[in-house]
């Protein structure tokens, strides 16, 4: 099965498949594994000049799809994807974190999670790209030699978002169904949104760690993954949650069900909480944002849910919550101070090593003491308590994903920007005010397109669901996903199957 180009599809083709159906035709024998890599490979080299998303293949990979032992027998076998830059790693693979500390660094050790995507039968085709540590949403860096700025497919001007910037815009603009994210802030969730995607942020301790951290000294984050479709976020996820002994500080429980079998029915009727306030930030939310979310919450009603508006005030003590993840985000950073000693240089040179923004975070960690750390895990135990007595009184909490529309690319959330670091993290925080708070508690939260603005970019909306309840997210996206199906897998204007 091959075209004049040499490719087992036509790019049209290729652009209608997502990974569940590339993986059905591998094991129909109607392509091959090696095949489907191929024309990854080739989508690279057709579009990511003008999308910057991907830091470098593995030929190896290229040449043999089998090569780090994607198992035959998972549900997406041969499917290729991109590993972030950061997070879980793969052994003898180069990660960078989007940092000039880490240049070359090469990883000793497999993790968790990406044996967990080996044994879906995912192919790990390359690394896409990441801010610095991935501590915004905007992914511009300049570790490489010259500032690499990642596009966004829907328009080059403006940003993927971020930091799973470099995998939302090789999946919107269609080189590969499925790629690697992780969620310190809504970085899954936020491209997801920016880019016109399908992400979910699971509940804290649902997927496994990198083996050098754990639930306790990094509450906030996990990886996942970012695709165009429900089905293939499920089928990923029936694999990413398998948890090796030892492999997580907190016991959760295993699934009930498979997520894959759960997307194919619907929802019971649910009680959806509705909320699109200030959610204790300073900026108002864009109202083109709150009009696609009211218009996502009447589409529900009529599917059958009841909705409830519910008073920000009712929800958590939002300074309290704001107070705990600026500790914990700035804080960390002093971390920077140790590992600089293990890369074999001094802490006083780290200026020359971080960006401008990310060592104003790590000058910034020297305001907080023992004391601010205990404050923090009070403040966390409280609005956690808060977040779960309201999540006892409606299924799920739909909200935008986030409170402003797509930016320009590299810029005012760059991390190359020479600005003090308070305003810049103030308008950080009032842009993610959705998004952070499923970080701060541990709740699962799911970001889902919601059709497009004035400017033909796309908005998403947000499901908060109760611990542990990943299965009933999914449900509700799909049912989406059925009823509006225009929404999800829009082609962008930069995108394979069009004409370059």
């Amino acid at each position: 099965m091959t075209n004049s180009h040499g490719l087992a599809m036509s790019w049209e083709e290729w652009g209608k498949h997502d990974a569940v159906a590339l993986a059905d035709l591998v094991r129909a024998g109607t392509v091959a594994a090696s095949e489907l890599c191929a024309q990854a490979a080739a989508g690279v080299a057709r579009i990511d000049p003008q999308l910057e998303a991907v830091l470098g293949l593995y030929d190896d990979v290229v040449a043999d799809p089998d090569k780090d032992r994607p198992s035959r027998e998972g549900r997406l076998y041969g499917v290729p994807m991109f590993l972030k830059d950061l997070g879980s790693g793969l052994a003898g693979r180069k990660q960078e974190s989007g940092s000039k500390l880490f240049k070359d660094h090469v990883l000793e050790t497999t993790d968790p999670l990406v044996d967990n995507y080996l044994s879906a039968g995912l192919v790990p085709l390359g690394r896409s790209t990441t801010p610095e540590f991935g501590m915004t949403f905007d992914t511009a860096t300049d570790y490489l030699g010259r500032v690499k700025v990642t596009h966004n497919p829907w328009k080059l001007e403006r940003t993927p978002g971020g930091s799973s910037g470099g995998s939302a815009a090789a999946v919107a603009a269609g080189i590969v169904p499925i790629s690697m994210s992780s969620d310190g802030g809504g970085s899954t969730r936020i491209p997801a949104s920016f880019c016109g995607l399908v992400g979910l942020k699971a509940t804290r301790g649902r997927v496994p760690r990198p083996l050098s951290q754990s639930e306790y000294a990094t509450r906030i984050s996990i990886d996942g993954v970012v695709t165009r479709t429900v089905r293939d976020t499920a089928a990923a996820y029936d694999y990413l949650t398998r948890i090796p002994n030892g492999g997580s500080f907190m016991t959760i429980g295993g699934r009930s069900i498979s997520y894959a079998q759960a997307v194919e029915r619907d929802p019971g009727r649910l009680a959806i909480g509705l909320s699109t306030g200030m959610w204790g930030r300073a900026a108002p939310t864009d109202p083109e944002v709150i009009d696609h979310v009211r218009g996502v919450a009447a589409l529900l009603e009529g599917l059958g849910h009841d909705i409830i508006e519910i008073a920000e005030e009712n929800i958590c003590d939002w300074q309290a919550l704001w107070s705990a993840y600026t500790i914990n985000w700035v804080g960390s950073r002093a971390q920077f101070a140790t590992t600089s000693r293990e890369r074999g240089l001094v802490p006083e040179r780290l200026a020359d090593y971080l960006g401008p923004m990310v060592y104003r975070h790590y000058l910034a960690a020297a305001r907080y003491d023992k004391f601010d750390i205990w404050k923090m895990m009070a403040q966390n135990n409280t609005v956690t308590r808060q977040f779960g007595r309201l999540m006892e009184r409606v299924d799920v909490l739909l909200t935008p994903t986030m409170a402003i529309r797509v930016p320009h690319a590299n810029g005012p959330y760059s991390l190359l920007r020479e600005e003090e670091l308070d305003p810049w993290l103030a308008r950080l925080c009032d842009a993610c005010r959705y998004t952070m708070p499923a970080n701060e508690t541990g709740l699962p939260a799911i970001s889902v397109p919601a059709g497009l603005d004035h400017d033909g970019l796309p908005i998403g909306v947000q499901f908060y669901g109760n611990f542990c309840c990943e299965d009933l997210l999914l449900q509700l996206a799909a049912q989406i996903e059925r009823a509006r199906p225009e929404w999800f897998g829009a082609v962008p204007p930069v995108h394979v199957t069009r004409s370059l």
